[in-house]
């Protein structure tokens, strides 16, 4: 039986080994029923524009996703190819819509519509320095319109305690309701997410 160190990895290969950390995530799951539920945003900013994009330009989708997301670890759409996302966004049940405030990207939403007939929100968030203000309320209340205009029969989206803090609290105010929750683990390499494992009970 091998003992530790005993005809092991190189020592820098081990190094990195040991800088990687495990953190395990909850995931929730919310959704908004019937149309009826949403209790919609009284923010009023008539500086504020919600336009969905479409077809939404490769470069802005990327800078989108990498202002709002990146301080929350979103990583998946950064490995995608450019004709990977082209196509992911040419499909006609994918929707992108941006939020600007006096010309400026504040924040943005994506919808899938699935085959069951929901619509899940699939990317939702705000650029860094906008939070705060109450756009959020807003911009989730664009969503669930665009989502239910879209025929949805239920809209849907998740979080995780990966995300803002906000975020559960935001989805909850706005009439979203928890239907499940599940857990899992992911790898980080400093800030970076090296790896994401399957959900466990």
């Amino acid at each position: 039986m091998r003992q530790p160190g005993e005809g092991g990895a190189p020592p820098r290969e081990a190094e990195e080994r040991v800088a990687l950390r495990r953190v395990e995530v909850v995931r929730t799951y919310l959704a908004l029923d019937d149309a009826s539920q949403l209790i919609r945003s009284k923010t009023e900013n008539p500086d504020a524009r919600v336009e969905r994009r479409a077809p939404c330009p490769l470069p802005l989708y990327r800078r989108l996703y990498k202002e709002v997301g990146g301080q929350w670890h979103w990583h998946e759409r950064n490995a995608w190819s450019d004709a990977q996302l082209a196509a992911h966004l040419a499909r006609p049940d994918i929707a992108v819509w941006e939020l600007t405030v006096s010309g400026e990207s504040a924040g943005w939403f994506e919808l899938q519509r699935h085959a069951d007939g929901g619509v899940e929100i699939v990317y939702f968030g705000l650029v860094e320095r906008f939070i705060g203000q109450g756009l959020g309320g807003l911009l989730l209340t664009h969503a669930a319109d665009a989502a239910w205009a879209m025929d949805a029969s239920r809209v849907w989206l998740h979080t995780c305690t990966l995300d803002s803090k906000r975020a559960l609290p935001g989805y909850r105010a706005r009439g979203f309701r928890e239907y499940k929750t599940e857990r899992y683990y992911v790898d980080f390499d400093g800030d970076t997410v090296v790896a994401q494992h399957p959900p466990h009970a």
